[in-house]
């Protein structure tokens, strides 16, 4: 125990804890800021989801709120797919930088500050800012954060900060910044009022609180059941969720499945048992220590997206290299903390050995886990994604090509090039063309519709456009192709 203090007098040596963080957070924010904006120049991001998100924020900027074409070519307002109409705020700030790097830097500017609720929870429940420095830490270093962060941009990545500062002003009783943060999360995704209603039970049985507690549970609740069942169905073009298929299994529809639950238990119980449902919840519990485990009653908040993932059909959703972890991650950051004051309450001594093991173990995942590029370099370390933000030679011919499509006309896109031209009232996903004025495409990354598999129905599609007399090729340069509809 003593070698443990003496390591924890060492890791911050005599710097201000507070200093530290503000440092670490910048840091954050600056790398993965950068990280991002790379990432999209070297065309790894695609029509969707990055471009889908730039057009409903240059639409709004324009005046048509939200309005997004679809995989099928229709206009539509982006609710009837995902409640985020937190995309609404980021209109204004277009207008001043007109570009999709505004969309991944910001979201990396919010996620890096919701280290300092964790701070503040730890050092009030832990009694030590070197404790909660260290708390605080784990979180910037989670891999799944990390992933999350730097996976293109999705208005649910802001719900991690959101529902860790709701949390934190909820356990100080401050109902109406409370409030606030609250209302942002529930703006970001249509299933963060479930989170917020396990916030709410939270707070009902640990503080006792029935008014504001059962206020919350109701109001997250009602957040979401109107997402659900009034707004998505009425601005979407077909009357109802496009991604209640990704339950099919299970029920197809929230209804569906609590049906299914009562009827067939066992149905449920294999979706949510194979291996690859196991793999991710320890990507989530191991980089946390597994101190999230001792605070069962605030895994009430990541509760309700882990269950939405483990049931899924869509694998992605059981990956920690995506945005579906959003508030389960708040979840279960949150339990850790508390977590580890149960047992400070019985042992005190052992604060800050605890926020060194909750640094190491936050360390060690995204050595094992993590996305930074730097880890390819160590035996071990993830190389996932290690070659994403690399901006090459064929990219930059792909950013001259495509400065060749005029900003107002209409133009089918294949994913990876979708994302960089976006930022118009109608844009197409390749194939389909009906009504473009240009077509462009990367011979070298196939990209048919929105998936990245399909490799011979892509090619194929290329050559139908090529035998087209309708079509001119009017570049082509390193695979990257530009047609252009001919006059009639």
């Amino acid at each position: 125990m003593s070698a443990a203090r003496s390591a924890i007098s060492r890791w911050p040596g005599a710097a201000d804890p507070r200093v530290l963080l503000g440092g670490a957070i910048a840091a954050y924010a600056v790398g993965f800021g950068s990280l991002s904006v790379l990432r999209h120049r070297a065309f790894n991001t695609g029509r969707f989801d990055l471009g889908n998100m730039v057009q409903a924020v240059w639409s709004t900027a324009h005046g048509d709120p939200l309005e997004v074409t679809s995989l099928a070519g229709e206009q539509f307002v982006r609710l009837g797919a995902h409640f985020d109409p937190i995309l609404v705020l980021f209109a204004p700030l277009w207008l001043a930088w007109p570009s999709p790097d505004l969309l991944v830097v910001a979201q990396a500017l919010v996620v890096a500050p919701g280290a300092l609720p964790v701070f503040w929870l730890a050092r009030k429940h832990l009694a030590s800012e070197r404790a909660a420095l260290g708390f605080a830490l784990a979180y910037l270093l989670n891999p799944a954060l990390q992933w999350m962060t730097m996976s293109e941009f999705h208005p649910v990545a802001l719900a991690t900060p959101f529902l860790l500062f709701a949390l934190w002003y909820l356990d100080e009783e401050r109902l109406l910044p409370f409030a606030v943060f609250a209302l942002l999360a529930v703006a970001t995704k249509e299933h963060v009022g479930l989170a917020l209603a396990g916030l709410g039970a939270w707070h009902l049985v640990s503080r006792r609180r029935a008014l504001p507690g059962g206020a919350v549970v109701a109001t997250g609740l009602a957040v979401s059941i109107l997402a659900l069942a009034v707004v998505i169905p009425y601005f979407s073009p077909s009357g109802t969720s496009s991604f209640y298929g990704r339950y099919d299994e299970v029920g197809g529809s929230p209804g569906g499945i609590v049906e299914t639950a009562v009827t067939d238990p066992g149905t449920i119980a294999a979706a949510v048992s194979e291996r690859r449902d196991g793999a991710y919840l320890l990507h989530l519990v191991l980089p946390l220590a597994g101190l999230a485990l001792l605070a069962p009653l605030v895994l009430l908040v990541a509760l309700p997206e882990l269950a939405l993932n483990l049931l899924s059909a869509t694998e992605t959703q059981t990956s920690i290299h995506f945005h579906y972890s959003a508030t389960a991650l708040a979840g279960l950051i949150a339990a850790s903390v508390l977590g580890a004051a149960r047992v400070v309450r019985r042992r005190p001594a052992m604060a800050e050995p605890l926020a060194l093991l909750a640094v190491g173990a936050a360390l060690a995942g995204n050595y094992v886990l993590g996305g930074l590029p730097v880890w390819r370099a160590f035996p071990g370390g993830e190389e996932l994604g290690t070659r994403v933000a690399v901006v090459d030679e064929h990219d930059r011919i792909a950013a001259r090509a495509l400065r060749l499509v005029p900003p107002d006309a209409v133009v089918s896109a294949s994913n990876s090039l979708g994302a960089h031209l976006s930022e118009r009232r109608r844009v197409l996903s390749f194939p389909l063309a009906a009504g473009a004025e240009w077509i462009a495409v990367d011979e070298t990354r196939p990209g048919y519709a929105d998936r990245i598999d399909a490799a011979l129905p892509y090619a194929a599609a290329i050559a139908r456009v090529r035998r087209d007399h309708r079509w001119e090729l009017v570049h082509q340069q390193d695979g990257v192709l530009l047609f252009r509809r001919r006059a009639s």
